[in-house]
């Protein structure tokens, strides 16, 4: 069986980390599939995800980190074609991916003790997002 459902979220943009842990458990948990997998996606090409520890510290490690890999104020080929200053987002996005595959039994996410999953919104302004999550199993 699948079940696709979504998470809407408004972001800050410029590599706003969001916990949406609880939310892809809520929409686990209102699926009448107890047992599979959830893939969490997010349309376009500024956003990805990953899970990390959410905590203060590591939210910042990972923010300049990205600001080292790809960073805001660097010459890309996109701004140069587009004009809207965000290739350092595409670029960002497109290292860490669109999506995230994560199993479950019983209705629970199988993640480590100190393991969450963030959406990352790495464009240069505010956006309303709506993530899609489709929940496969039995």
């Amino acid at each position: 069986m699948v079940v696709t459902k979504s998470i809407k979220l408004k972001s800050r943009g410029e590599t706003d980390i969001i916990d949406i842990t609880d939310r892809v458990h809520e929409c686990i948990g209102s699926a009448k599939i107890k047992n599979g997998i959830v893939s969490v996606f997010v349309p376009g090409a500024t956003g990805g995800l990953t899970t990390v520890e959410y905590e203060s510290g590591l939210v910042q490690d990972l923010k300049e980190a990205f600001e080292i890999i790809a960073p805001r104020q660097g010459e890309y080929h996109h701004n140069l074609k587009w004009h809207d200053g965000n290739g350092y987002a595409h670029v960002r996005s497109a290292l860490l991916g669109p999506s995230l595959t994560v199993p479950f039994n019983n209705k629970k996410l199988h993640l480590g003790t100190w393991q969450q999953i963030i959406f990352i919104d790495f464009d240069n302004r505010p956006r309303s997002r709506e993530l899609i999550v489709q929940i496969i199993g039995e």
